[in-house]
């Protein structure tokens, strides 16, 4: 079992590193998807794969919010009016009922996840129907040992709902908190008193949820490195499993609701870095584990046990321990990776119904990877998932010569030693504890769909 590494903050170097590049929730990442995937050849092959063993993961997209949060990148419906959701949800119904009979009974759902928007949107009758219309079409397990995930908005999730939630299956809930600063909140119009947040958590724990995740941002409004120091202490008191720490990215111009947001009360660069380096040391002296990626965990938890095993994997809801899984994402925009196909339904809502009227798939775009694709994610996903590469095992694997194969790659690899960011010994690429928190940069000498000098502005800053 490998021991769980601390990060080191070597600033020059994170300046140095500190370009735009892919978060890798897959590879091909999302914006190599096309337009001119062939969906009849897509299916073809999925029913081919319908009859494997293999358990699935399920994910279910709710774009409704009754709040506009400017800060918000996600595709959501902002809107107070709750018999909105009963349109989308009859046609998530049909999408359901058509991806379900696709599979085989045999194929035990191991992993689920609600996201959005705002799962806890709807309603406790709406939460039992769609739970119920699962379990009609895919083989939910009922022992309480899946993984069982939703997100939650804790001004719109009440105690009785959060009983429900766990009477349907859900084992795991994500709150989003951002930050306890009530000026934070009002300049993003997120305005969520902590002692919400403490009484979800506590009755969460009391009806044995298994796992609590709680999101936190920095680099919005009015934040400084004292005041989301104050927002990590009360976190850590309140000791959730898990934490996500994402850095804010302000594109106004992409994003419509952050035009809300004053450029001129951001933390600048350099107090976002500061923010950032005391939020790593605060967790990691609370005895969390650095997992990638903007993720902390508990020792105890199964992302880090999964970590030190070698059995981590990422995909479209972030780390996961489920890397056997197909996922099989249902709702608009929803993205699913079954076998080497990745596709993406439509974001746009009314295109989404029209065509789960016509009784089509609402694919827009996707790809299918191929064999150097494959390769390459799995390259990409032992680096970003366990920190080091056995460059043999790829070899054996794909039956390749990895040094042949990824010669184009050694100059940067031996930048990134000179830099001291891996460790080359034999066969073993290591990374190391500053080069953990650059793990996205070092992963881009891999991409092949990359320039090969590094920068992109394509995608969001690193760090």
């Amino acid at each position: 079992m490998k021991q769980c590494g601390h990060t080191a903050w070597d600033s020059s170097l994170i300046q140095k590193y500190n370009y735009s590049g892919p978060r890798y929730t897959s590879y091909p990442t999302a914006l190599q998807f096309s337009d001119t995937l062939d969906v009849e050849k897509m299916q073809c092959a999925l029913a081919r794969l319908a009859s494997s063993e293999q358990p699935l993961s399920l994910y279910l997209h709710i774009p409704f919010c009754a709040h506009l949060c400017y800060y918000c990148g996600c595709n959501k419906i902002v809107t107070k009016r709750h018999d909105k959701a009963a349109p989308y949800l009859t046609r998530l119904y049909q999408e359901i009922e058509t991806k379900g009979q696709s599979f085989e009974r045999k194929r035990m759902v191991e992993q689920m996840h609600w996201g959005g928007g705002t799962p806890t949107f709807l309603n406790q009758d709406e939460i039992h129907s769609l739970m119920a219309h699962l379990r009609a079409y895919f083989n939910l397990l009922d022992n309480d040992c899946g993984d069982y995930s939703i997100e939650i908005d804790p001004r719109e999730c009440t105690k009785q709902k959060l009983h429900l939630l766990r009477y349907e299956g859900f084992n795991r809930i994500s709150l989003g908190v951002q930050d306890i600063d009530l000026k934070v909140q009002k300049a993003v119009n997120r305005i969520q008193p902590i002692e919400l947040v403490e009484d979800l958590v506590e009755r969460a724990r009391h009806i044995q949820f298994k796992s609590i995740n709680m999101d936190l941002i920095y680099g919005l409004p009015f934040q400084t490195t004292k005041s989301f120091e104050k927002t990590v202490d009360r976190i850590i008191e309140l000791s959730p499993d898990r934490l996500s720490v994402f850095n804010y990215a302000h594109l106004p111009e992409r994003f419509t609701p952050q035009r809300r947001l004053n450029a001129e009360d951001l933390p600048t660069p350099d107090v976002k870095l500061a923010i950032l380096k005391n939020t790593i040391s605060q967790l990691e002296e609370a005895g969390y584990v650095y997992i990638g990626m903007d993720h902390f965990a508990k020792p105890t938890d199964e992302l880090a046990i999964a970590q030190q095993q070698g059995q981590l994997h990422r995909n479209f809801q972030g780390y996961t321990t489920h890397k056997d899984c197909d996922l099989v994402a249902m709702g608009v925009s929803s993205i699913s990776h079954i076998g080497p196909y990745l596709f993406q339904n439509s974001p746009n809502l009314e295109a989404y119904i029209k065509e789960i009227d016509a009784g089509r798939m609402p694919v827009v775009k996707g790809i299918e990877a191929s064999r150097d694709d494959q390769i390459r994610s799995e390259v990409i996903m032992n680096l970003i998932c366990h920190f080091e590469l056995d460059k043999k095992q790829i070899s054996r694997q794909f039956e390749i010569d990895f040094d042949e194969y990824f010669a184009d790659v050694f100059e940067q690899l031996e930048a990134f030693q000179q830099d001291e960011l891996i460790y080359i010994e034999g066969s073993q690429i290591r990374v190391s504890p500053t080069g953990r928190l650059l793990i996205r940069s070092i992963c881009m000498a891999f991409d092949a769909y990359l320039p090969k000098q590094g920068a992109t502005t394509a995608y969001s800053q690193i760090i």
